[in-house]
C-alpha cells in the first residue's frame, strides 16, 4: 500500500481555519484537550491509542493531570498528511 505524500501548506492551512482547536508546528498538527482530571483523560488516551491501532497511524501522547496533548505527524512523509487529518478528527469526535 502506496504512504500518502505530504500535503502542501495551503491545504492544511485551510483545514486549521475549519478546526481551530488545532495548532500547525513546522511537520505537525497538534491540539491540546483539557479534561476534568487525570482519569478522564487517561480513558481519552487509551480510546485514541485503540483508533491509532486500527488506522496503523500513532500520535505522540502527552497525558498530564487535566490535559492531553496530541501531536500527529506523518514521520516518513516528513510532515503532515490525509492521514493525520483524519486521525486529528476521529479524535476530536472521540472527545466530544
Amino acid at each position: 500500500m502506496a504512504r500518502p505524500i505530504a500535503l502542501d501548506r495551503a491545504l492544511v492551512e485551510a483545514w486549521l481555519k475549519a478546526h481551530s482547536a488545532w495548532q500547525r508546528t513546522d511537520i505537525a498538527i497538534v491540539r491540546q484537550y483539557p479534561f476534568a482530571d487525570f482519569a478522564s483523560g487517561l480513558a481519552f488516551v487509551v480510546r485514541v491509542g485503540c483508533l491509532a491501532e486500527k488506522r496503523d497511524h500513532h500520535p505522540d501522547v502527552e497525558l498530564r493531570w487535566g490535559s492531553v496533548r496530541l501531536t500527529w505527524t506523518t514521520h516518513d512523509a516528513g510532515g503532515v498528511t490525509s492521514l493525520d487529518l483524519e486521525a486529528a478528527e476521529a479524535a476530536d469526535a472521540i472527545a466530544g
